[in-house]
């Protein structure tokens, strides 16, 4: 095809590369391409430069990161030669596509209902209840009253209080949109994981906030998973459970669960969550989560919930890398009005690594002294006061190859082996990488842990693996999972 022809219709063409993205039958793929446009094509520099209109950054990270080689193949079909393709955040998408969308929205938000109230068989949700109307929360006409003990969010955890770093930016992302425009484009349920400490709990709270703050009359349920997998069981000995259920399915909603992981040590109480999020997501009410594990590694967690949880979007928070540490303590300072010299302020970034509240405590721990004592803050003060606190644990070579070999399923011995099936050298290899790269170990004394091989294999094995981690998705994330497990042991970054 040539230009003055994609030029000319540039909207029938990219409504052909949609709809060949969706014969992927990818939903997530689906969900993401969807409302985005073709705004221009262009003649730069001899080549093409499409530029893809999308309504929000969220989507601008997510196609990046996903999506972008399905595109370029798409196009290629069409056009042959070298092009560019450039992302471009359009927040008029959003109402384009509201308004070309709300009708049929609507009428299968209305057949959805209408099904759920003919059922005849519920499993245990009152006939009674009336569901929110309208496609979002925000057009709910709901009595305004104020949220019961178990449901009280934390006024002061708002978006605007959360330091956003490269280690949370598509979580914060992904929760600012839902709040927005709760249980819209399929973010049903939003799963944020993370190791603890990190401002899960945070992020689940400033969705809550920020509904309220637009519309007040929304009835929001946040729970933690130990008082939700407490009162559940309270409410089953003393044969409670309508209670329980109306409590949660027809007095809320929307439902922020903070801890879902806890859940797999309960067959009843999974029962019970199980139905009640299939009630929520049935009903176009927005449910967000959040676990220190994805679903799929949360053992002893029922199937039938681990797809549902799976359904909507997953968002990672990972550990702060000291840029963003140095951000939250001066954040943290300035609201105190606590004055941290720049030095003491680098001191407690880089030694305390693990999660948000080992700094904000870390902090608290030197302004309390400094109170008490009547005393400036300096770095001889400070190291003085958190010598104690420093946390010097390290992992060992044979913790790493432990890790290693529990992610391959493979035994530690077939690592030192001379075995050479193909999973036993990958992990073999990952597990050479890994030490070199994190524990700082010579190649003599890796080579040595390994079965006494030679250091020339292992500098092969970690060149090996830094070149096909670029070039396998797989074992890219392979890595990065062990990565992350290390970093939540150590705090390395």
């Amino acid at each position: 095809m040539y230009l003055g022809g994609l030029v000319s219709e540039k909207q029938d063409f990219w409504a052909k590369i949609k709809q060949n993205l969706k014969q992927k039958d990818n939903q997530r793929l689906n969900l993401w391409i969807e409302p985005t446009e073709l705004l221009n094509i262009q003649e730069s520099d001899g080549n093409l430069e499409f530029q893809l209109g999308v309504p929000t950054f969220l989507h601008e990270y997510w196609i990046t990161q996903n999506f972008l080689p399905n595109i370029r193949e798409e196009i290629r079909n069409f056009y042959s030669n070298d092009f560019e393709l450039k992302l471009i955040v359009d927040p008029a998408i959003n109402k384009r596509n509201e308004a070309s969308q709300s009708l049929a929205a609507e009428s299968h938000l209305a057949k959805t209902l209408t099904q759920h109230q003919e059922r005849t068989q519920s499993s245990f949700i009152s006939n009674s209840y009336k569901p929110p109307e309208g496609l979002n929360l925000g057009t709910a006409k709901k009595e305004t009253r104020s949220l019961s003990s178990n449901e009280q969010l934390t006024s002061s955890y708002t978006f605007s209080s959360f330091v956003v770093g490269r280690n949370n930016e598509f979580a914060h992302a992904a929760c600012h949109s839902v709040a927005e425009n709760p249980a819209a484009r399929k973010y049903n349920p939003l799963f944020i994981y993370g190791p603890t400490g990190l401002g899960k709990t945070h992020l689940l709270n400033a969705v809550g906030n920020h509904i309220l703050t637009n519309n007040p009359s929304i009835r929001i349920r946040y729970v933690t998973g130990s008082r939700f997998f407490n009162e559940c069981i309270a409410s089953i000995r003393r044969q409670e459970m309508d209670k329980f259920r109306q409590r949660y399915c027809e007095d809320s909603d929307l439902l922020l669960l903070d801890d879902v992981h806890i859940f797999n040590r309960g067959e009843a109480v999974q029962e019970e969550f199980f139905h009640i999020l299939n009630e929520y997501l049935e009903t176009n009410r927005q449910v967000v989560v959040s676990s220190d594990k994805m679903p799929k590694d949360i053992k002893g967690l029922a199937e039938r919930i681990r797809t549902r949880l799976e359904w909507g979007l997953i968002a990672d928070i990972q550990m702060p890398d000291v840029e963003t540490r140095i951000a939250i303590l001066r954040y943290k300072a300035e609201q105190q009005n606590i004055k941290l010299p720049a030095d003491v302020v680098n001191y407690i970034a880089r030694t305390f690594k693990k999660s948000i509240r080992e700094l904000e405590g870390s902090l608290n721990k030197v302004k309390i002294f400094s109170d008490l004592n009547g005393v400036n803050i300096d770095i001889n003060l400070c190291k003085k006061i958190l010598e104690a606190h420093v946390d010097q644990r390290t992992l060992t070579v044979e913790e790493v190859q432990q890790m290693v070999a529990d992610h391959y399923k493979v035994r530690v011995s077939d690592l030192k082996s001379k075995s050479r099936i193909k999973p036993i050298v990958t992990a073999r290899q990952v597990a050479m990488f890994l030490i070199k790269q994190h524990l700082g170990k010579s190649l003599v004394e890796i080579g040595r842990a390994f079965g006494g091989r030679d250091h020339t294999t292992v500098i092969n094995a970690v060149k090996r693996t830094e070149i096909q981690q670029s070039k396998d998705s797989d074992l890219a994330s392979d890595i990065d999972e062990l990565v992350t497990s290390i970093h939540n042991i150590t705090g390395v970054q």
